[in-house]
């Protein structure tokens, strides 16, 4: 244990998680304002899952985002309609349907993330480098108890 870090009990941690979580969802709504009157913040939500995870059917899309496959299928009709996404049929089984972004929705995509990575870079310009590594740690494992996919496996990646 580093000496000069004081012990941390479990609500410490938490209080922490939940200051930087204002902190991202402060910066998540500025990322989306440009695109606000084309995209929803749970159907954007519903195209980073599609970005990270690639092609798949509804109803998995639906467990990523926490919602009901009816209320999927609801956010891929509109999502289809702003072209964004699109549906194909599988072969030998018309009733199994995957859904995919398109270019245009990749391109929205790519637009929010690199405004998202240009302030949070900034916001790490204040973080000393030598604590930056053990954010990433601490950051990763925050993720990975989350579910979510590394960054790197399905966008390009940044320097710190």
């Amino acid at each position: 244990m580093n000496p000069r870090v004081p012990p941390t009990t479990r609500d410490d941690v938490v209080d922490a998680v939940l200051s930087a979580s204002r902190v991202l969802v402060a910066v998540a709504a500025r990322s989306l304002a440009d695109v606000a009157d084309e995209v929803t913040l749970p159907q954007y939500r519903a195209l980073v899952v599609l970005a990270s995870r690639g092609p798949q059917n509804v109803a998995g899309l639906a467990g990523h985002l926490g919602v009901t496959p009816a209320t999927a299928t609801r956010m891929c009709d509109r999502l289809v309609r702003k072209r964004l996404i699109t549906r194909t049929h599988e072969r030998g089984d018309r009733r199994s349907v995957r859904v995919d972004l398109s270019p245009r929705g990749r391109a929205l995509v790519d637009e929010v993330s690199e405004r998202r990575r240009r302030e949070i870079k900034e916001l790490l310009r204040s973080v000393p480098s030598s604590s930056r590594g053990e954010l990433v740690r601490a950051l990763g494992l925050l993720r990975d108890a989350a579910g979510e996919v590394p960054e790197q496996s399905w966008s390009t990646g940044w320097d710190l």
